[in-house]
Parts: C-alpha cells; sequence; structure tokens
C-alpha cells in the first residue's frame, strides 16, 4: 500500500526516481507525485492515476536537482485527486514530504495548527506532518522533524527533503516500512518502502526498527531515536536477490511469472532445509520457542496467508499432535485471546508489513508470551518483533495477488510440522522420512503442472463471463477452495464463494444453476468419497463442474473438465491443487481485459489497519 523512493545522488535523480516509482506500483496507488530540489528551491509534479500521467506532467514540467522523494499513493484520507496527491510542502514552502500510513490524531493536531494561522491546500492526513514539522523548525533540520514526530499516533513512514538544507533528506518511520539503500563508493543513498526501488543501484541496506530516523547525506548516513535523536549503531545487510528477479523476465506479468517461478521456489524453501542423509529437518531456532511445554500454537494471518494458516492447522494438528487455533490478524486482538506461556502465536505474512499482523503480534509480545513467524521478508517489521523468523525465500512478489509467497508459505509449514513431530515423538522416524520424500517431489510435479496450462486455458475461454462460481474442497481441501475463490475474485472481478463442501447443504446449494459453474478440489484421499456425493448434488442441478484432482477415473463421463494433477499424499496436495486455480483465475483475467498484477483497489502489503 503506497510506495515512497527518496535519493541523494552525485546526479539528477528524476529518472530514477520515476524507475523507483514503478518498480513499486505492485503495493497499490491512484496518484503520484515526485518533489525534487534544487538549490534554494523545491518543485513539485503531482498527477491523479497512473505513473504515464506523471511521466507527461515531467515532460512539460521537468524537475532538475540531486535530492529528491517521490510517492505512489493509495487513498485513505481524501480522494485520489491531484490536490491529495503526495509530496506535500509546509507552509513555509520550506519543507516537502511524502508518508505512508494513518495519523490517528491529524484532526487533533490540524485544529491546532489551524487555531495559529495555517491553511490547508488537501484533505490528507500527511499534511499536518509536513506543516508541523515548519511550526517546530529553528535552523536544526532532524530536530524539527524529531519533535514533529513525536506527537504523531498511528503509522508512519516518510521521507523529507528541505530546501535550506539541501544536502540532507531524512526517513522515518513507526508502524509501516522505510528501508535505508547505501549506495557505492560515496555516490548517493536511497530511502524506500521496499528494496526494489532501488535494488538496481545497491544491496546493501539498513532497515529501520519502529521509532528511528535516518539523517541521509550523499556519503553518510545516521540512525538515530525518536523524539531523543540517541545514536543507534545499525550493520547493513545485504539483499541476496538482485534487480532482475523483480523484473518480468519476459512474461507478459508478474502474477504469471510468479506462478511459473513455484517449482524452483518450493526446490529453494526445502534445499537448506530437508537433509536425506542422514535424515532430517533443520530450522534454526525453533528449539528456543516451540519447547517440550508447548501446548498449543495461535496463527494469525491475513488473505492468501489466512488461508496457508488454515492448512497449517491440518498439518501440524495431524503430524505433531498440537491443537492450532487460526485466526484473521484483524480480529485476534479485538477477541480477547486465551493465550498463555505455553502458546506460540505465529504469524504467517509474506511482506512481513501487515498492519493488522502486526499489532497482534506486538499484542502478544507486550504479554510476555513467545512469538513466531513465517515471512517472506528479512528485516520487516514482524521479524524485528518476532523471537523465530521462519524466512519462506520465494525472492520478490510483485503481483498483488499472492501465488508464490502461497506455496512457499505452506512447504515451509509442512517442514514445520515435521520438526515438531520429530522433536516430540509424535510420528515414527520412517513416516516423517516418507513425507519427506514426498515433499521432495513436489517440485517436479508442480513444474508438470505450469507446463499442462492450455486446460486452464480452455476452461477461462469457456467460462470468463460467468457472474458467479462456487469453490468446494473437505478437509485439507477446503483452505484450498478459499484460496481459488480468492484468486479469482480479486483479479477479474468476478464473485466466487470458497465453501467448505461439506456444508454445501447448508445454504449455497441454493446458487446452483448453469450460469453458476463449481470448481471442486478432489485429491484423493478419506473425503473424496464424501466429495464426490458434492459433485453429483451440483449435477443433479445442471450446475457445470470443474474438478482439480489426482482420481480423474472418479469423474469421467460425468463432466469434461478435468485437470489432473500428479498423485501426492492428501497432506501434501495443497501445494499442487492451488497452482492450476491460481492459472484459471490469471488466464480468466486476461480474457477479461482485468489489470492483472494492480487489481483495482488493492494493494500488495496493507500496512495501515
Amino acid at each position: 500500500m503506497c510506495g515512497i523512493i527518496g535519493q541523494i545522488w552525485k546526479s539528477d535523480v528524476l529518472a530514477d526516481l520515476l524507475s523507483g516509482l514503478k518498480a513499486l506500483e505492485y503495493r497499490g496507488y491512484d496518484s503520484a507525485g515526485i518533489a525534487v530540489v534544487n538549490g534554494g528551491d523545491i518543485r513539485v509534479v503531482r498527477s491523479a492515476g497512473k505513473i504515464a500521467l506523471l511521466e507527461e506532467k515531467l515532460a512539460r514540467e521537468p524537475l532538475k536537482g540531486n535530492v529528491g522523494i517521490a510517492h505512489t499513493r493509495w487513498a485513505t484520507h481524501g480522494r485520489p485527486t491531484e490536490e491529495n496527491a503526495h509530496p506535500h510542502a509546509d507552509f513555509t514552502g520550506n519543507f516537502c514530504l511524502v508518508h505512508n500510513g494513518i495519523i490517528e490524531n491529524y484532526l487533533e493536531l490540524k485544529r491546532g495548527l489551524k487555531a495559529k494561522g495555517v491553511r490547508f491546500a488537501s484533505d490528507t492526513d500527511t499534511e499536518v506532518i509536513s506543516h508541523l514539522i515548519g511550526s517546530k523548525y529553528a535552523g536544526d533540520f532532524p530536530k524539527a522533524v524529531a519533535e514533529a514526530l513525536a506527537e504523531l499516533r498511528g503509522s508512519y513512514a516518510i521521507a523529507v527533503v528541505c530546501r535550506e538544507h539541501p544536502d540532507v533528506m531524512i526517513g522515518a518511520k513507526s508502524q509501516s516500512p522505510l528501508v535505508v539503500g547505501l549506495g557505492r563508493d560515496g555516490s548517493g543513498n536511497f530511502v524506500a518502502s521496499d528494496v526494489t526501488a532501488f535494488l538496481k543501484h545497491t544491496r546493501s541496506v539498513i532497515y529501520l526498527a519502529d521509532g528511528e530516523m535516518a539523517v541521509v547525506g550523499r556519503d553518510r548516513v545516521t540512525v538515530e531515536t525518536i523524539p531523543e535523536r540517541k545514536a543507534v549503531a545499525r550493520q547493513p545487510a545485504t539483499i541476496t536477490w538482485d534487480w532482475s528477479q523483480a523484473q518480468k523476465g519476459g512474461f507478459k506479468h508478474f502474477m504469471l511469472k510468479e506462478i511459473y517461478q513455484q517449482p524452483e521456489v518450493v526446490e529453494d524453501v526445502l534445499r537448506s532445509r530437508l537433509f536425506e542423509d542422514p535424515f532430517g529437518v533443520e530450522l534454526n531456532g525453533i528449539e528456543d520457542v516451540f519447547t517440550p511445554d508447548v501446548d498449543s500454537v495461535n496463527i494469525v494471518a491475513c488473505g492468501t496467508s489466512w488461508h496457508a494458516g488454515l492448512v497449517a492447522k491440518f498439518a501440524i494438528e495431524s503430524v505433531a499432535k498440537i491443537p492450532v487455533t487460526v485466526d484473521y490478524a484483524s480480529e485476534f486482538r479485538y477477541r480477547d485471546p486465551l493465550i498463555t506461556p505455553k502458546s506460540v502465536t505465529l504469524a504467517v505474512t509474506q511482506s512481513g508489513e501487515t498492519a493488522d499482523t502486526l499489532a497482534a503480534v506486538k499484542d502478544v509480545r507486550a504479554k510476555g508470551m513467545k512469538t513466531a513467524s513465517i515471512c517472506n521478508v528479512v528485516g520487516s517489521s514482524i521479524t524485528q518483533a518476532c523471537a523465530l523468523n521462519l524466512y519462506t525465500q520465494a525472492g520478490p512478489e510483485i503481483g498483488v495477488a499472492s501465488t508464490k509467497a502461497f506455496t512457499s508459505q505452506l512447504t515451509l509449514i509442512y517442514l514445520l510440522a515435521l520438526k515438531l513431530a520429530s522433536m516430540r515423538g509424535t510420528m515414527s522416524a520412517d513416516d516423517i522420512q516418507n513425507i519427506g520424500l514426498e515433499l521432495r517431489a513436489l517440485p517436479r510435479k508442480a513444474l508438470a503442472i505450469v507446463e499442462s496450462h492450455e486446460e486452464l486455458k480452455r476452461w477461462a475461454r469457456l467460462f470468463h463471463k460467468k457472474p458467479d462460481f462456487l469453490f468446494l474442497g473437505r478437509g485439507i481441501s477446503y483452505p484450498v477452495a478459499l484460496e481459488g475463490a480468492l484468486k479469482l475474485k480479486e483479479i477479474s472481478y468476478i464473485h466466487a464463494e470458497g465453501y467448505p463442501a461439506g456444508e454445501m447443504k447448508h445454504g449455497p446449494i441454493a446458487l446452483i444453476d448453469e450460469n453458476t459453474p463449481t470448481v471442486i478440489v478432489a485429491p484423493k484421499g478419506k473425503t473424496l468419497e464424501k466429495v464426490m456425493g458434492n459433485f453429483e448434488e451440483v449435477k443433479a442441478r445442471d450446475g457445470e463442474v470443474l474438478v482439480v484432482t489426482n482420481a480423474p477415473e472418479m469423474f469421467r463421463g460425468r463432466t469434461e473438465f478435468i485437470f489432473e494433477i500428479s498423485d501426492a499424499p492428501e497432506l501434501l496436495s495443497p501445494v499442487l491443487t492451488a497452482i492450476p486455480l491460481q492459472l484459471f483465475a490469471y488466464y480468466t483475467a486476461l480474457i477479461r481485459g482485468a489489470d492483472i498484477d494492480q487489481p483495482r483497489n488493492l494493494a500488495k502489503s496493507v500496512v495501515v489497519e
């Protein structure tokens, strides 16, 4: 949600700022803008709509300067208009800033500033910050920023420039992501909400913690606490993937590229953690958090990660025999959950910046309880808040609709379940090894699915005009049905419902007719015969059925729409059954002409509640 890129450099920054904004488009936005410092002047160009419209304005109003900030805005306070687009200047014209997050006490601050004669030019909460900095300024740029930020309640990541200090840029964060990029050989430095914005220049970064700000010059960076301004020693980290991985690589969309990457991603998750001789699962640090007295696991997540959490419940309870609850993170902290020192709260998140998930973890941690995460982004806010972090190592996921993050989460969840089973003695060594060998086969089987996409294209051609879909699954396939429905609705804008198949007769069966196709996830296992009953119920009401299964013989002659996957234990089947549903959603959206990588109203990382 929203994107920030700031740069202080040895030469003009406009081209890099635009390039950085384009790298951040996947986060979702509805307006964009750039401010550049040139000597004693700050010039701002903003536009509602896509970055292409901003580029058109910049062609008419070019900006030159060695220091600048830029932003893609996803509207919260105020409509997506040019006036509400960032950057926002203060009443003196001395400061200009961009902001991600929500300032909860902005109305109170706004009233105070108005009483002092300050006039506002937008409807945003962000403009309050710029005016507040201006009201605090007495010649010391970092001091004014720190004092202003100390008065804010809510979440923020900001980048600020100052006309009177053209050789300095300041970045700061609280509950929203911001990272500093360190250029090579004194060439300059960056701040950004995501490393993809500057990765073609550097892989050396400093992750800011909440309540910290970075004072950034061309050849230096200092990190300080807010508001005390105590110096913080922070060693740079190195990003392990490169800029080319954040490009489309010949694919039409990032989403399609990331679907095709899944066989490799699953292999990467397994490579450094699943060993064959001697057999074993290695997850560093797990024994320190999942101690022998742990009696329950509370999983908190949102969206696709919540569906992965549901699979985790089946997997951990099945093999490790530990009770598991799964909560939407946005609901967990408001229901006064019964957590104890013997429970572990496990956050599942791709970005590590999801506001609700982060808030849930912080609440648990404040009570002294154990926390762990499954996350894709090293150094993200969640990983700083948790005692144990298990990284999915999926590389950058640019498409808003999550694909490879989901299957990498599932793979890591299976490893966690197996490790817990080994630690607790709930499965024999032979049984654990057998599941491990089946895990090793998943990348090859996933590759066979993406290479068989033509059948899913056919489904999309035939059904893309249908107004509604029902997705059904039983047991561990129920979360996959939920995920399949989510993928279809979020990128094709077709209404779709995911449901446990056994609940169909408790309401959803009323929707079945010739205009409402049903997608059934039906792997071999203890529920397959039950699913066949649901299949017959749909057919009896003239509903069209599309089936994803490794038991095609059960459905032949009853439907022409069968996508066959390879055999795998039912426990591991979600990795394989999810991929055809991703491809079906992709090709349906493609035929419908939807904006696949940037679906309307959606953002990649939801950093506000």
